[in-house]
């Protein structure tokens, strides 16, 4: 029996300081998401909006942590609405929102699996590493710091969620499509020993390889979480993001990393996440998103 896919949107961009994410749900929803997963066969049931503050205009100068209550707010909306779809047995999609969100979304998956003896494996989809920390961080954005949280290097408020200081060792977490690192984060991906498969291996050895490694040790007893910031994608073909780098991975590298993720049969749960349609045109971003989630979920040619 197929699980049934959950939708959560969670409107929010308390941790981005370009703002307009907070309508992705809504872009998602416009582009058919429910219609296209349904059109495969999948029982799609949208959970609706979770709730949470909304987003100050103005941030406090020298802030370490930007929006910090507001962040905690939807993350923990977000963690219970996740946890509560992984216990009714479903594929939860968290439709956000920026990706500081992921720390809610993955510590319910890590404590999920825990309580359930499996293990946890991640891929992270991004054109960042978001490993920086308070010290580290240009910006004081939280969405430039959620692998740090999850791997327990940040503010008390959101790490522990999980059950452990830390929801996610380093060796559970991968990393694709990366091309835009800051100093700090370089540091902080050597002193982990975090799996990068950055722009230049994928132009070196394309995107099979690097899938091919990535889903080497993802087994019958992996739940396989994929954080999908769509910032990820080269912005020529996603150009509705807050933070867009050129020289991302194409439509079809995309497309055939989610279709190796299909062929694992092991995808538990998911974030979509920074799709900005107050930067985009005429929802382009959105239905990209979409027509890559149909790959993700099965859809092949053939």
């Amino acid at each position: 029996m197929v699980s049934p896919v959950h939708l959560i949107g969670a409107p929010t961009d308390a941790g981005a300081s370009v703002r307009g994410c907070s309508m992705g749900p809504e872009a998602l929803r416009v582009a058919g998401i429910a219609e296209a997963l349904s059109a495969l066969g999948l029982n799609v049931v949208d959970r609706g909006n979770v709730a949470g503050p909304p987003s100050p205009y103005a941030s406090t100068p020298g802030e370490r942590h930007r929006n910090l209550g507001e962040v905690v707010a939807w993350n923990r909306a977000v963690f219970q609405a996740v946890g509560e779809a992984l216990a009714q047995g479903a594929v939860p999609l968290m439709m956000g929102g920026d990706h500081c969100l992921a720390i809610g979304s993955i510590s319910a998956v890590a404590a999920h699996c825990r309580s359930t003896g499996r293990k946890l494996r991640v891929l992270w989809l991004d054109a960042h590493s978001d490993v920086n920390t308070e010290a580290t961080s240009p910006s004081g954005n939280l969405h430039g710091m959620p692998v740090a949280c999850l791997l327990g290097r940040g503010p008390a408020a959101l790490t522990g969620w999980s059950g452990k200081a830390h929801a996610l060792d380093a060796q559970d977490i991968d990393f694709v499509g990366i091309r835009s690192v800051d100093p700090g984060e370089r540091t902080a991906i050597g002193d982990f020993g975090l799996s990068v498969y950055d722009m230049r291996y994928i132009d070196e050895h394309g995107m099979r390889a690097a899938m091919t490694e990535v889903l080497m040790e993802v087994d019958d007893d992996t739940h396989l979480h994929v954080s999908f910031d769509v910032d990820c994608l080269d912005p020529a073909d996603a150009p509705g993001v807050g933070t867009a780098v050129r020289g991302g991975p194409t439509y079809r590298e995309m497309q055939l990393c989610m279709e190796m993720l299909a062929d694992s049969g092991r995808l538990g749960s998911l974030d979509v996440v920074e799709v900005n349609p107050a930067l985009d045109v005429r929802n382009r971003t959105a239905e990209v998103a979409v027509e890559l989630l149909q790959s993700l979920f099965g859809q092949s040619t053939l």
